[in-house]
């Protein structure tokens, strides 16, 4: 799906440039930042390897009364592959930092409401430790703290941890050799009837949507997103969960293979001031399968929280069609 949007880029220490994204929907783009920036701001962090069209039914809802971001990691979407500092999540944190205050240089000053998906929650929750005058407010969309099994002080989970990184380390100089591969059905037409057959796809979950994310990923650099997956199991944020005091939305799908709905039980628990969604009938692209229902209630989170100005549910333009 075709955006409306102004890009910008950060650069890090390193010389990589990351990029982020202003939406600004029907408004003239040569001004809309002066309309946009007494707006509140929604930064909206990814999972690995999606595409910005799963956040199109947050942003559809949003932009039209709110100023809406959202950001690429290194090697994904506009971002450069990473020039010198690796795919560490510290260092999609640092990215992460600066594009926030990048956001707030061009917007009101104030700090933005951030939603993050999928690893996009691991990257939050590092910065709420490092900076938390950056996150006044937060929603965690089918994300846990950490790899399954992280967090948890067990000589089963450790070993399974263990076994997986280095099973990952392993299998890196196979890259060159598995890439082609997987493009290859990733282009195929039985990529989205396999990934239905196996449960990693609702029936709800758009064609045209999951053909435009594969589109994506045969894209971007193998690299880029075999050391990003390799960063994501390493190290946890667990404890940090359990320090959260700021007002949070926890959004869980019931059949989530990758993030199973136990792990995001575990983290509402850690966090018991948080409000708690499940979305039936979705799994891990729960943000196309669910997101009309996704984005409804990010919306009424924000107005119950005194973080826009209330509206009546359903006052606003309709959420592009699928």
């Amino acid at each position: 799906m075709p955006y409306r949007r102004t890009t910008r880029f950060v650069t890090a220490p390193d010389g990589t440039r990351v990029a982020w994204h202003t939406h600004f929907g029907n408004l003239r783009e040569a001004t809309a930042d002066a309309e946009l920036a007494a707006r509140p701001t929604v930064l909206l962090t990814n999972g690995i390897g999606s595409s910005e069209n799963f956040w199109r039914y947050l942003v559809g809802n949003l932009e039209q009364d709110h100023r809406v971001v959202h950001w690429n990691y290194r090697g994904h979407g506009s971002s450069d592959e990473s020039l010198g500092d690796g795919y560490q999540i510290r260092v999609h944190v640092d990215d992460l930092e600066r594009i926030t205050e990048a956001v707030m240089a061009r917007g009101d000053g104030r700090p933005p409401h951030h939603v993050a998906f999928s690893m996009g929650v691991r990257v939050l929750l590092d910065l709420y430790r490092r900076r938390p005058d950056l996150v006044p407010s937060m929603t965690l969309i089918a994300g846990a703290p950490g790899a399954f099994g992280s967090g948890v002080d067990s000589a089963g989970a450790r070993a399974f941890l263990s076994a997986t990184r280095g099973m990952l380390k392993l299998a890196t100089p196979t890259l060159p050799l598995a890439a082609p591969v997987a493009h290859a059905v990733m282009a195929s037409r039985f990529a989205y009837p396999l990934a239905r057959m196996v449960g990693a796809l609702r029936a709800r979950a758009p064609r045209a949507d999951i053909d435009e994310f594969m589109l994506a990923l045969r894209r971007m650099s193998p690299k880029a997103y075999w050391y990003t997956l390799r960063g994501m199991v390493e190290g946890h944020a667990w404890d940090v969960a359990r320090t959260v005091q700021v007002p949070t939305l926890i959004v869980a799908a019931s059949n989530d293979l990758l993030v199973p709905l136990g792990e995001m039980e575990r983290m509402r628990d850690a966090m018991p001031h948080a409000h708690w969604m499940r979305v039936d009938d979705a799994g891990h692209a729960g943000l196309l399968e669910a997101g009309s229902e996704i984005a409804e209630a990010v919306r009424v989170f924000l107005v119950d929280h005194g973080l826009e100005p209330p509206h009546e549910v359903g006052e606003h333009a309709p959420v592009p069609p699928s």
